[in-house]
Formats: C-alpha cells, sequence, structure tokens
C-alpha cells in the first residue's frame, strides 16, 4: 500500500465522516468509505492525522456544537441530540472535557475556544509535495475579479509567528489549530485571515505572516492566551477573486491569483499601493468562491 493509497483513504473517511457528523458512525462504516479492513482504516487515519477514528469524531461534533450554541438561540439538549450525545449529562462531560468549561457557562459568557477544524488530508500532503515556492510558476490567464472595499476603523485579534513569511513557515512555527480559535470569536466582523504585516504592525521578533480576524472598534471581549490585540484605521482594500475551481487544484489558483497581482497597476484605475494601511490578506481556500486575496490601496492625490 503506498502513501497515496492511505491518503486517498483517509480522505475518504474524512469526506464520509463529515458528510454524517449528524449521524451514527461505526468503524465498519468508516471502514467500507476506505475500502480497507476495520483494524486497517483505523490503524492509517490515526497514523495521518495523529487521532483515532472516533477522537476525531467526537472533537469535530463539540466543536460543531460550540458553533451552533455561539450562534443561535438553542437549547442545550437539543444541540446534544443534535450530534449523537444521548444525553445532557454526557454533553456537558465530554464539552467541559474538551473546552475546559461547561456548555452552559459558554451560552453566557462565549469565550473564544479552541475549536477543531480538520485540513482535509489530501490538500495537506499536497501542499507538501508541491510546496510555496511553486505556486507562482503558473501561466494560466483566467479571468480575475478585481473590486476595491471599504474597510472601517476596527481592531484586530492575531496570533504572531516567529520568522513566518507564509503559511506553510507559520504553521510549522505556531501550528494548525490557530484557526479554530479565530472562528469561535463571536464578536468577528469578518472571516478570519492570513496576513502579511506592514512593518509598522509588527512587533521586534515576530513574524511578518500571521492569523488573525477582525472585531468591532469597540471590542471589550476577551483575547485568547498568545494573542494580540491591536487597532486599524479605516482603508481601502483592493480585492482580487479568482474563478471557482476544484479544490484540488488549490495551489494553481493562489498562483494564478499572485501572478495577475505581481503584474497589476492599480494606477490605472487611480489607485496605488498602500501597504503601510493595513495588512494584505487571503481568505481561507475555498474552490466554490475562487481564492481571494487583498491588499491595501489610497486613491492617487488622496492625503495621508
Amino acid at each position: 500500500m503506498d502513501s497515496w493509497e492511505k491518503i486517498n483513504a483517509v480522505q475518504r473517511m474524512q469526506d464520509y465522516i463529515d458528510e454524517h457528523i449528524t449521524d451514527p458512525i461505526s468503524l465498519y462504516m468508516l471502514a467500507e468509505a476506505a475500502r480497507y479492513s476495520p483494524w486497517h482504516s483505523s490503524r492509517i487515519f490515526k497514523e495521518l492525522t495523529g487521532k483515532t477514528p472516533f477522537a476525531y469524531i467526537r472533537e469535530l461534533r463539540l466543536s460543531r456544537a460550540a458553533i451552533k450554541l455561539r450562534d443561535g438561540n438553542v437549547k442545550i439538549i437539543d444541540v446534544a441530540f443534535d450530534f449523537v450525545f444521548d444525553s445532557h449529562e454526557g454533553f456537558t462531560r465530554a464539552f467541559s472535557k474538551q473546552f475546559g468549561m461547561t456548555p452552559q457557562y459558554y451560552c453566557k459568557k462565549v469565550p473564544p475556544l479552541k475549536l477543531f477544524m480538520p485540513s482535509r488530508i489530501r490538500d495537506y500532503y499536497l501542499m507538501l509535495q508541491k510546496g510555496v515556492n511553486n505556486m507562482t510558476k503558473s501561466n494560466n490567464a483566467n479571468t480575475v475579479f478585481v473590486q476595491v472595499i471599504e474597510r472601517p476603523a476596527r481592531k484586530l485579534i492575531l496570533k504572531r509567528g516567529i520568522k513566518a513569511t507564509h503559511y506553510f513557515e507559520y504553521c510549522e512555527e505556531i501550528g494548525c489549530d490557530v484557526w479554530g480559535v479565530l472562528s469561535s470569536i463571536k464578536e468577528a466582523i469578518y472571516e478570519p485571515i492570513g496576513m502579511w504585516l506592514p512593518e509598522s504592525l509588527r512587533k521586534p521578533g515576530t513574524s511578518i505572516y500571521a492569523q488573525g480576524v477582525e472585531v468591532p472598534e469597540n471590542y471589550s471581549g476577551e483575547v485568547p492566551d498568545g494573542f494580540d490585540l491591536i487597532d486599524l484605521p479605516p482603508c481601502k482594500m483592493m480585492v482580487f477573486q479568482g474563478q471557482p475551481y476544484d479544490d484540488e487544484k488549490f495551489q494553481e489558483a493562489i498562483g494564478e491569483l499572485w501572478e495577475v497581482m505581481k503584474n497589476y497597476n492599480p494606477e490605472m484605475y487611480g489607485f496605488k499601493w498602500a501597504d503601510e494601511d493595513g495588512p494584505r490578506f487571503q481568505l481561507a481556500p475555498m474552490g466554490y468562491r475562487g481564492y481571494i486575496e487583498a491588499r491595501p490601496v489610497r486613491q492617487l492625490n488622496a492625503k495621508c
């Protein structure tokens, strides 16, 4: 059994879990999806994800349950049943063990949580295989949609790295759990972002690349341990959005967009790059919407 056979088998199990997360799932069901024996399916799943199938399922269910409790006026017992817990007590025990607080406390305070948001295993190994340097070598000329948007004065909750200049280095330094914490912040005004910080927003000895989420200017909620809260002034962002793509081809989609951005002249449309006005950022790659990245701009002749 070669490595890609294992990766594809685990990916099929991940897909099955995602599609049936609110249904009972047995090891035999996962084995059928993987197309191997239950014992072998369980072994390769833990080998590649670091978790047993049932630990993975439990953590994912609890994280999805936490999002539902955060976003809706729902009863805890109903959420427990939705995610295949057979009692309020069992759900409370599992929730408390994973997040260090009861669901009742979470519903009242809604503090940031370390949500479990696993990456697709196939995408992870494709990234390792191709690497960041190959992302800029696409010669395709697909259509890219460009628009300028206003970003209001706001705050940014971010986790800094050490020397990271891009996503891969950041994950090596910090790990892949930051996104789950950012996604749990109820007051977020936009989705989490990976970003390249201008010099004015960096601390000595910290990385150019970081991950964060923007919150209202008057945010007074909790800041997770190890994260910073900084002010961002109003600015304009030029947003580049590529064409939808197959999820497995996200590296090519990023490379195509980077090539467009590298050669794009905003002065043709009355703007200039203004990288000190805020972070250049990327949204999580999702094939159905195309890859999206944004860079600060200022109108020509505008006052600083």
